[in-house]
């Protein structure tokens, strides 16, 4: 199983990245390697699918790494790969997809294209749109493959009852092969492993669950491939958050004769290929390799460095910049960024101003220091002041301007140096609008913005916490970590003048956000009744703010932005 990180709209670097791996299996004596969901086109397209050239460069990219793995001397290893296809025999009719595509898999092997397959649920909830831009397919291939039947079928069938997946036992196959595009998010647990226990067990086939890893826009595919026997038992796991060519040598059961072939119950058909009835010579039998799993403030954190490099490195980017406080907020972003990208490619710009306290330009100082980022210093008093000279403003207008200014000279810096700008707002702060438009939301990606505040300091402490544990220097300075939060842009100014402490604000904010409970409910639920009328209100309110931040990283069930769609215009509050 190729767990490998392709890039959306890059045909030709990711049929290299199959060559690669292809190469890589062959090596290791396998009989079979199998890519994750779109593989060719990388995941997800979104309406890339619904532009027939793109769909027919996908077509004949297919059909050209076939010939290429031929012409490579790896046409004998069957090569099994995610790509957007087309349903050909589909008429263009309203409600339908332009172009009918499909979500595929195709088996290559010695130069040719054995079968074309297509999704069959196609999810719709949550992050998915995918019956906005794919028809479903009704086939369950199955191959033969050294006298073993193997079945075929992508992601959403195998979380959902009936379909290819139901049909399996029925033919006959001993090994069901799932190609993935499935992404992280906290508190999933070990959902897939149990989900794949099970339909091992129900389909009396052992089962082989290959996963994207990388960051694609807000979403992370974390890997985590995975194989369990027909019992249900974990044989072997990839790591998270990294590619890897994960090989397994599995006993499955020969073929027990024709099978069944044609229409199944629940409208699947069951299509079958021979390409070897001769069982393979008996061979040394490696040992499983089972990774073991992140525990869960990891898990997040690796998230987000993940998904922070690759929108960098997949879109062009040499190096980022931001501005750095003396908060925890900014020191943790510093950190995810060093950590993606490398040190020296971070540019971190404090900007104090009047009502900055000494600590913090000196905590911000000393994480420059210990991180080895580049630091500079540009006051920002004389900026703000040139604009109060021109313009009489004061309250609000004049803390908004401060952080103006900022954004406005970080955006200037990313102009003139070709930084990629990052936001350093959290997402409570996003939730109740205590973000200023043009000003700190200004930026090319966020990468804590789907981070509640209590989450960042708990990242931050694990982050110190595995540097001292292998023998480093914390990365973030403790008074970082252990200040009164204040944006300092008034005297003496703390973010529980007009907050509540973040343990109450966020559990309150995730219930509403995050599982969409009314006020009624919401008060069921423990939290003060007027605190959560004036939070309904601020949320709500700041929705046309959410729609003009930079994207994110999804670590959470329910982030703003994929997730969460609500109307800007809107008077409903109950």
């Amino acid at each position: 199983m190729a767990q490998v990180n392709p890039t959306v709209g890059d045909l030709e670097g990711n049929c290299g990245l199959v060559v690669d791996y292809a190469r890589r299996a062959v090596g290791e004596r396998a009989h079979l390697v199998v890519f994750p969901e779109m593989m060719l086109t990388g995941y997800p397209v979104e309406d890339l699918a619904l532009r027939r050239t793109f769909a027919d460069a996908s077509i004949e990219a297919a059909h050209a790494l076939a010939a290429r793995l031929a012409d490579e001397g790896l046409g004998d290893l069957p090569v099994v790969t995610g790509f957007l296809s087309r349903r050909a025999d589909a008429v263009t009719r309203l409600g339908q997809p332009t172009g009918a595509p499909q979500n595929a898999v195709a088996m290559l092997h010695k130069g040719r294209v054995v079968f074309t397959s297509a999704k069959h649920h196609l999810p719709n909830y949550g992050v998915f749109d995918e019956f906005r831009y794919f028809v479903p397919g009704d086939i369950l291939p199955v191959v033969r493959l050294h006298g073993i039947d193997v079945a075929f079928a992508i992601c959403e069938d195998l979380w959902q009852d009936g379909g290819p997946v139901a049909a399996v036992r029925d033919a006959g196959a001993g090994l069901l092969v799932v190609l993935n595009g499935s992404p992280y998010e906290r508190d999933k647990d070990d959902q897939r492993l149990e989900l794949c226990a099970r339909r091992a067990r129900e389909a009396d086939a052992a089962l082989a669950y290959v996963n994207l890893v990388g960051g694609q826009d807000e979403l992370v595919f974390d890997g985590d491939s995975l194989v369990v026997d027909a019992s249900g038992e974990l044989l072997a796991r990839a790591p998270q958050f990294d590619e890897n060519l994960l090989v397994t040598d599995l006993d499955l059961p020969a073929s027990g004769g024709p099978g069944v072939w044609g229409a199944v119950s629940g409208g699947i058909t069951v299509e079958r290929h021979l390409l070897s009835e001769e069982p393979v010579p008996s061979f040394a039998v490696r040992p499983h390799v089972v990774e073991p799993r992140l525990d869960d403030i990891a898990e997040v954190y690796s998230a987000l460095v993940l998904g922070t490099r690759d929108y960098v490195r997949k879109n062009g980017f040499g190096s980022v910049i931001l501005g750095l406080s003396g908060g925890i907020d900014s020191a943790l972003v510093a950190t995810i960024a060093a950590d993606a990208i490398g040190p020296e490619l971070v540019h971190a710009v404090l900007m104090p101003s009047r009502y900055s306290s000494d600590h913090s330009v000196s905590d911000a100082e000393e994480l420059v220091r210990r991180q080895g980022i580049n630091g500079r210093t540009v006051a920002v008093g004389p900026m703000v002041d040139a604009f109060e000279d021109a313009v009489k403003i004061d309250g609000l207008a004049a803390e908004n301007l401060q952080a103006r200014v900022r954004g406005q000279l970080l955006m200037t810096l990313s102009n003139q140096e070709g930084h990629l700008v990052l936001t350093t707002g959290n997402k409570s702060e996003l939730a109740a609008g205590y973000s200023t438009l043009y000003g700190d939301s200004a930026g090319g990606f966020a990468p804590i913005k789907d981070a509640w505040k209590t989450l960042v300091w708990e990242l931050a402490l694990w982050r110190n916490a595995e540097a001292e544990r292998g023998g480093e220097t914390a990365p973030i300075p403790e008074n970082s970590i252990t200040k009164p939060p204040s944006a300092e842009l008034r005297p003496g100014q703390l973010d529980t003048d007009s907050l509540p402490d973040y343990p109450v604000l966020d559990a309150l904010l995730d219930d509403y956000v995050g599982t969409d409970l009314g006020r009624a409910e919401l008060v069921a639920a423990g939290h003060d009744a007027d605190l959560v009328d004036r939070m309904i209100r601020l949320v709500d309110r700041a929705e046309y703010k959410r729609r003009q931040y930079p994207p994110g990283p999804k670590v959470s069930k329910r982030n703003f932005g994929r997730d969460r769609r609500l109307p800007i215009t809107n008077r409903w509050t109950v």
